[in-house]
């Protein structure tokens, strides 16, 4: 069988893709979808209350809020993000994340790198 790049989700089929991770009560709970050097693709849900505390990061991270709502610190200015928006945390600048409601949401990592135009 050929292997894909796309993983944990079933092919060739339509779905919704807030329901391919469970929402745990009082968890942050992960699903890698694909995963290379330039590009890392994370279906995430947190329970209300949860948090990432700031960091970081060396990709532009790209998140799709699927269902709730959350709170995502950049550059220390805080903006409440709901279920269907959509917000970028640019490389290299501190960001956090705070569930204030049960949430799910899609998280594209790019890094730069050969093929990838900044």
């Amino acid at each position: 069988m050929e292997e894909t790049i796309i993983q944990n989700v079933e092919m060739k089929k339509p779905f919704e893709l807030k329901d391919q991770i469970p929402l745990e009560k009082g968890s942050i709970v992960s699903k890698i979808l694909a995963q290379n050097e330039a590009l890392s693709i994370t279906l995430f849900s947190f329970g209300k209350g949860q948090e990432i505390s700031t960091h970081q990061s060396d990709g532009d991270a790209f998140v799709q809020v699927l269902e709730g709502e959350g709170t995502f610190v950049i550059d220390g200015e805080p903006h409440l993000v709901k279920a269907g928006e959509s917000i970028v945390m640019p490389h290299q600048h501190p960001h956090a994340l705070k569930a204030t409601a049960d949430f799910k949401m899609l998280l594209t990592m790019v890094f730069p790198g050969e093929g990838v135009s900044q």
